[in-house]
C-alpha cells in the first residue's frame, strides 16, 4: 500500500516555495502519493488565532527575515526577499492549482512555477494573464484553467480543503499530514520521511 500526504498550502506562502523542491523529491525518493491541498491562508489564520505578518511583533518579522535568509542558502533556492508583487491577491492563484487538480493535472510543476514567479521572477500572479502563461509554461492550459478557477466546483473544494487542515490543528503554511499526524513547517519535511520510513503508528496531541 503506497503512503499518502496531505500537502496543504497556499500560493502566497514563501515557506511552500522554500519546502516545496525537497518535499517533492522526498515524495519521489520514498514512493509518497501527495493530495495537493491549497487552502484559503488569511481564513486559517483568522480562525485559527494567527496574526497576519504585517500584525505580528517587530521581534518576530526579524526572525522570518533571518530564518528566510538561512532557509534560502539552505535550499539553494533563487529568493527575493522583498518581491515586487506581494503580498497579492491570491485566490486565484490557489484556486487555478485546484483547477489544474479538478482537471487531472499533477499541479506539482504549475505550483513550482508560480511559486518562482512570485519570489524569484517578479511577476504579479494575481494578473489572469501571467498566471494562465505561467500554466501555458509548463504545458498546461491556462486560460482554461484560470476560467475554471472562477468555478462553484473549485469553490467548494478550496473551502473543504481550509476546514479540513483546520480539523487537523493547523494554523499556516505550508503543513504535511500523515495518517492524522499534522507536520507544521517545511522544516519537518525530515521529520516526516522519518516517520514513512519508519511506518510507526501516528503521534497524537495529548
Amino acid at each position: 500500500m503506497s503512503t499518502t500526504v496531505d500537502y496543504y498550502f497556499s500560493a502566497v506562502s514563501p515557506w511552500a516555495y522554500v519546502g516545496h523542491d525537497a518535499f517533492h523529491d522526498m515524495a519521489a525518493r520514498r514512493g509518497v502519493t501527495i493530495n495537493h491541498r491549497p487552502v484559503a491562508l488569511m481564513s486559517v489564520f483568522e480562525q485559527a488565532g494567527t496574526l497576519p505578518l504585517g500584525q505580528r511583533h517587530p521581534t518576530r518579522q526579524s526572525l522570518r527575515w533571518l530564518e528566510l535568509q538561512r532557509w534560502r542558502e539552505k535550499r539553494g533556492l533563487e529568493l527575493n526577499l522583498q518581491p515586487a508583487h506581494w503580498p497579492f491577491a491570491f485566490a486565484t492563484a490557489d484556486r487555478t492549482i485546484i483547477a489544474a487538480i479538478d482537471a487531472g493535472h499533477d499541479p506539482a510543476a504549475l505550483i513550482r512555477g508560480i511559486f518562482a514567479g512570485i519570489w524569484a521572477e517578479e511577476k504579479d500572479l494575481s494578473d489572469e494573464a501571467v498566471l494562465a502563461a505561467t500554466a501555458d509554461s509548463v504545458g498546461l492550459p491556462g486560460a482554461v484553467l484560470v476560467e475554471a478557477s472562477k468555478g462553484d466546483a473549485v469553490d467548494r473544494v478550496y473551502r473543504e480543503n481550509t476546514e479540513a487542515t483546520l480539523a487537523v490543528g493547523n494554523f499556516g503554511s505550508p503543513s504535511y499530514v500523515l495518517n492524522g499526524e499534522l507536520f507544521w513547517g517545511q522544516d519537518r519535511i525530515d521529520l516526516l520521511e522519518d516517520a514513512i520510513v519508519s511506518g510507526r503508528d501516528p503521534y497524537r496531541p495529548l
